[in-house]
């Protein structure tokens, strides 16, 4: 069966036969915006004036620009004129979840229809109505010069350290909690057996201790203090001293990913024989890495004198949190308040509910506001993180051309996650696959024969959305792969591609980016490469990337330059758009240079950026971001250069010192040549 049957679709069919009886966890619901919708998130307050709420989180994308753009646009008004807020569950009817970098692609046009409206019926005196017809949308770089870049929606307030995120949220009489879970991983059974309370409570700025059959994530039971300030919670933890039953590990990690065994799942489902040579033969070895957003998650939870929750979260999905926190602690809808805000990066980590969970239980218990904030510890031990996958590529060539192509990987799971879904729920995937593990797979290029197929393998390290899914690690491949395919036939590697290339756009921004970049070109310097890569994120939008890296004689790589052509449709916001590839090309350069999650024996091995680390200041290059922009629809620029930012960068690697990289990072005590 094919890989990319929707997931809600599943859940709400097969599960319900497959698994009757068992209890179901909540799923989001995500609903397409509609003009209706919009109707209710564009409001006239008067004397000229307009208020929005923004249908998606702002996590650092600039949406909330972009959307005012549009609205100031159909409006007709100038910036100042619209207000844009960030809503709450009781403010506008529900929307998706902020994922998939679909916000300009589905909301762009129902957001205008409505302006539209609502700017003909203020002119009119009436009042906009679903049954009207919109006049046609104008695009706010057609005719306003004023909108074409407009100053940063919060830009000061970020600068000048206004309160803008959940964190910065002050109740009064709020106090501060922390759920304490094992050092292990919550796929293995572990719970407090031994602690001492009487040292705890004997500490300044002690309040409560809290157990709950709430504090679960997985096997894991957990056990959670509450304190007076946040930096009593680390004295009351250190006192505290908990001591654990916990299951011994019975399993390994990524190493239980098998590329050579029965791969059920088809991304192309040609039948390649496996008899006779290969011309090149591959394997890659992905492993975990984290979201690493610089703000940990927060929630603060406050319940009134009528039992009324108001909480106030940094989550990609309001809605989500409502319904979970609802179910999990018997409140109807009506008397949960979601309050959102702005995210200090995300990168799909913040989907599921965690830190306001959490919050809610303790704020009921000790009868007063509870923020809960976790540590970078705790981020890396409980979050989810990018899925370890591991590839197989075995390629034929004719005349210089693709004959035989077969790629085979193993991962572990992205949508189906095993940070909220429980193995008998997970197991549905064994009959449909999961769609963010194969987001990247197909082959763009020309060949007699495609065969690519995957397996997915539940681990006990957790593992979720991460940047673009599975488009970073499985483009990472592919494009590794052609450019070997390229080199053995003695061919130019973006002649190579351009030969094989099958849609028109992604030989269009190939074509952008070697003109950008000269490419041809010969490098000054020693041990110095200029690598290409190119993909098709989510069959939508595309990207091409050249890179420049200089290796050292102790073999240590840096980046010197690199250029992005990158074609998103129409652009609403070009500064925007260019700041989104700089933050994918960056993902990159820690993708291939920097950045692992140490896992060993169940428990994740880091407990800050010291130990996971991330690009730095001077890990960064050059960067030239060519926007290619001819008319076409919008589609999504959040994740699309994470289709060739790493390859490019494995590709020149690859031409500076004859290493072909096959297991992320690099090291500098790769072999060199």
């Amino acid at each position: 069966m094919s890989a990319v049957l929707s997931r809600r679709g599943v859940l709400a069919g097969l599960t319900v036969v497959l698994f009757s009886g068992c209890a179901l966890p909540v799923i989001p619901k995500r609903p397409a915006p509609k003009l209706e919708d919009a109707l209710g998130w564009i409001r006239h307050d008067g004397a000229g004036l307009y208020t929005l709420w923004l249908p998606r989180v702002e996590m650092g994308q600039g949406i909330l620009t972009g959307l005012k753009q549009i609205a100031c646009a159909e409006l007709g008004v100038a910036w100042d004129a619209v207000t844009v807020k960030l809503p709450s569950t009781q403010d506008i009817p529900r929307v998706k979840a902020t994922v998939g970098s679909d916000s300009i692609k589905d909301y762009a046009l129902p957001l205008a229809q409505g302006c539209a409206l609502l700017r003909d019926a203020v002119a009119r005196g009436g009042f906009a109505a679903a049954g009207d017809k919109p006049p046609t949308p104008r695009w706010p770089t057609a005719d306003r010069p004023d909108l074409r870049r407009p100053p940063l929606a919060q830009g000061e307030a970020i600068v000048t350290g206004r309160p803008l995120y959940v964190a910065d949220v002050r109740r009064p009489g709020m106090v501060f909690g922390r759920v304490l879970y094992a050092p292990l991983s919550p796929e293995f059974a572990s719970s407090p057996r031994a602690f001492d309370e009487a040292a705890a409570r004997a500490l300044p700025g002690f309040v409560a201790l809290v157990r709950s059959p709430l504090f679960e994530q997985g096997q894991a039971r957990g056990i959670a203090i509450v304190a007076a300030t946040p930096g009593a919670l680390d004295r009351i933890t250190r006192a505290l001293a908990v001591q654990w039953q916990m299951q011994t590990p019975s399993v390994g990690g990524r190493e239980l990913l098998d590329v050579d065994a029965r791969l059920p799942h088809a991304v192309h489902d040609d039948s390649v024989p496996r008899e006779g040579a290969w011309d090149v033969d591959l394997r890659f070895d992905i492993p975990p890495a984290t979201h690493a957003s610089i703000e940990p998650r927060a929630a603060v939870a406050e319940f009134d004198a009528q039992g009324r929750l108001q909480l106030w979260v940094g989550s990609q999905d309001v809605f989500y949190q409502r319904d979970v926190v609802a179910k999990r602690l018997g409140l109807d809808d009506d008397e949960i308040t979601v309050h959102s805000h702005r995210l200090g990066g995300a990168f799909g980590a913040r989907t599921i509910c965690t830190v306001e969970l959490e919050a809610a239980v303790l704020a009921r218990a000790v009868g007063k506001p509870v923020k809960v904030q976790w540590t970078r510890a705790q981020e890396f031990a409980q979050g989810f993180h990018r899925a370890p996958s591991r590839h197989r590529l075995r390629v034929r060539l004719k005349d210089g051309r693709l004959q035989h192509w077969w790629h085979a990987f193993a991962s572990a799971h992205v949508l189906f996650t095993n940070a909220a879904m429980p193995p008998w729920m997970q197991s549905v995937s064994r009959f449909i696959g999961d769609a963010g593990v194969a987001r990247g797979a197909k082959l763009p290029y020309r060949a007699a024969l495609r065969e690519t197929r995957f397996a997915l393998q539940r681990l006990p390290v957790l593992t979720g959305p991460w940047r673009g899914l599975g488009a970073g690690p499985n483009h990472f491949a592919v494009e590794s792969t052609i450019d070997e395919c390229a080199r053995l036939v003695g061919q130019d590697p973006l002649a190579f591609r351009l030969a094989h290339v099958e849609d028109a756009r992604l030989a269009r921004v190939l074509q952008r980016v070697a003109q950008a970049a000269n490419w041809g070109q010969p490098l000054a310097g020693e041990r110095v490469g200029r690598g290409l890569a190119c993909g098709i994120y989510k069959d939508m939008s595309y990207a091409a990337v050249v890179a420049d890296v200089a290796v050292a004689p102790d073999g240590a790589a840096r980046v010197l330059r690199l250029w992005c052509a990158h074609d998103c449709g129409r652009v609403v916001n070009a500064s925007q758009v260019r700041a989104q590839c700089e933050g994918n090309l960056v993902w990159c350069v820690g993708m291939v240079l920097v950045e692992q999650l140490p896992f060993e024996a169940g428990e994740v091995k880091a407990a800050s950026f010291a130990d996971s680390p991330i690009p730095r200041w001077g890990d960064i290059p050059q960067m030239h971001i060519e926007l290619v922009d001819e008319g076409d629809a919008p589609t999504g620029a959040g994740e699309t250069a994470m289709v060739a930012g790493g390859a490019a960068i494995a590709n020149a690697l690859r031409a500076a010192t004859g290493v072909r990289l096959t297991s992320l990072p690099w090291r500098p005590t790769m072999p060199a040549q």
